[in-house]
Order: structure tokens, then sequence, then C-alpha cells
């Protein structure tokens, strides 16, 4: 079987930790290590994340390294220190609150080796702060640089990628606040034709009042520095290309959600 590295940065959520890290251990698929990127200045979380790492590895012999980011750097940041201390074939993205269907790995890296593909992604389901499916998100089989440019339908937590892909083409998630994995999958998109998807829903997407993400305006002055600073697009057309973000983004919102 061949490897993968499961990147989590962390910061302040620790009983969302916690589960995100037993769907790990749970994974019909063993053959994996855990990097976890301690990205809080505040290391009051620290010893309890080492103690539950500690009991976990007396029943099962997981792989689990801690990284402590000197000061706050982001996800992304936390993100890019996790792919440069890995050594295996692939890598795997895991957010702190979100979690695993317990055969993720297996399906999609199996998946991976039969179509020899480089970066694959997956359906998730949308859950609560209490863990109750709210919406889901379904992947397309292909999704092309003009498909996402238009409406990113790519879950950060559902992404496998080949290590050797990063690392060759030196792709690293950019500085900024949110839509840093939106960055990278366009720029992944100029150097591979299309990302392939599985359409079963293999991870919970957790959505939180308070993150980063859900902040509406902070998320519209994103889209635009995607377009104007990453992308090198003219004034107006970024601005065009948010409202175009923003309106298929609702409508996604509100075909999904109407079926719960």
């Amino acid at each position: 079987m061949s490897l993968v590295t499961i990147i989590i940065p962390y910061k302040n959520n620790l009983k969302y930790l916690f589960l995100a890290l037993e769907s790990v251990f749970f994974q019909s698929y063993k053959k994996f290590k855990i990097i976890i990127i301690y990205d809080d200045e505040d290391r009051s979380d620290l010893t309890q994340i080492k103690n539950f790492i500690s009991k976990k590895k007396i029943r099962k012999n997981f792989s689990i390294k801690v990284i402590l980011n000197k000061r706050n750097l982001g996800a992304g940041m936390s993100r890019n220190i996790g792919i440069n201390s890995s050594k295996t074939k692939y890598i795997a993205f895991l957010d702190s609150d979100d979690t695993w269907h317990k055969d993720k790995l297996k399906f999609q890296i199996d998946y991976m080796i039969r179509k020899k593909i480089l970066i694959s992604h997956t359906s998730y389901n949308v859950i609560n702060e209490l863990g109750k499916i709210v919406s889901l998100r379904k992947s397309k089989e292909k999704l092309y640089f003009n498909d996402i440019l238009n409406s990113c339908d790519i879950g950060l937590s559902t992404v496998i990628i080949d290590l050797n892909f990063l690392k060759k083409n030196n792709l690293k998630f950019p500085k900024i606040e949110t839509k840093e994995d939106y960055v990278l999958w366009l720029r992944i998109l100029k150097k591979t034709p299309y990302i392939y998807g599985l359409n079963n829903k293999l991870t919970n997407y957790r959505k939180r009042k308070n993150s980063l993400s859900s902040n509406s305006l902070t998320s519209i002055k994103n889209g635009f520095k995607v377009y104007k600073d990453y992308m090198g697009m003219g004034y107006f057309e970024s601005f065009y290309r948010v409202i175009i973000l923003s309106i298929n983004f609702l409508k996604k919102k509100l075909i999904y959600d109407f079926l719960y």
C-alpha cells in the first residue's frame, strides 16, 4: 500500500480536533502518517493533545508528529509546513473541525492508483456544529480550470494529491486569510488538465458560525484578491468574477439546502 501523510492545521478547537483524529484512526486504510501543525501562540491545549495522542498510540501504532509554529501563521501557511515535512507518495488535507468516512482513504487512494492520477477530491456532507447533516456538495468526474473559475466545488478536506507533483511544480498555499485553497486549485489546474472527482460522500465539512469562511465580507474581499492578485486579472474582470462566484455559491446553497 502507498503511504499518505495527513496534514491537519490546529488552532483553538480541541473538541473538534479529537473528533477529526478519531475519524483518521478508524480508517480502513492503515498505512498513513499524521502531521498536526499547532498554529496557536497559546499553548494551553498542547498537553491535552499530546495526552490524547499518547493514549491512542498505546492501542494502535500510529505515526503522529506535532509541529509547533512559533507564531500564528494561518491555515494555509501551516499546511505548507506540513507539505515540506512530508515524504510519502500522497498527502491528504483534513481541517481540524472536519471528519472522514472510515473508507475515505481506501476508496480514494485505490481510485487514484487505478486511474493513475495526481489529484482527486470527493463529494461531501455539510454538517453543523452539532454534527447534523444540513446539506451536501456533489463532485463532478472532472473539473477544468474554467469550471472552478466560476464556482469552486472542491472541499479542502476531501483532497488527496501526489506529493512529488506539488513539490516538482513548487505549488503552495498563498498567504491569504480565506480562499487559500481556491488559489491552490487554480494554480494546480494550470499544471494539469483537470482534477478528478469521486461522487462518494466521504467527508463531513463542519460549517461553524464564527469561522473566517462564514464571514461574507471577508470572503468577497478575498475572492477579489484571488482574481486580482493571484490570477492577474484587472479590476473590472476581478469584480465581475466575484459576482459570478457569489451567485453560483448561492445557487448551490439553495439547491442543496432544499434537499434537507
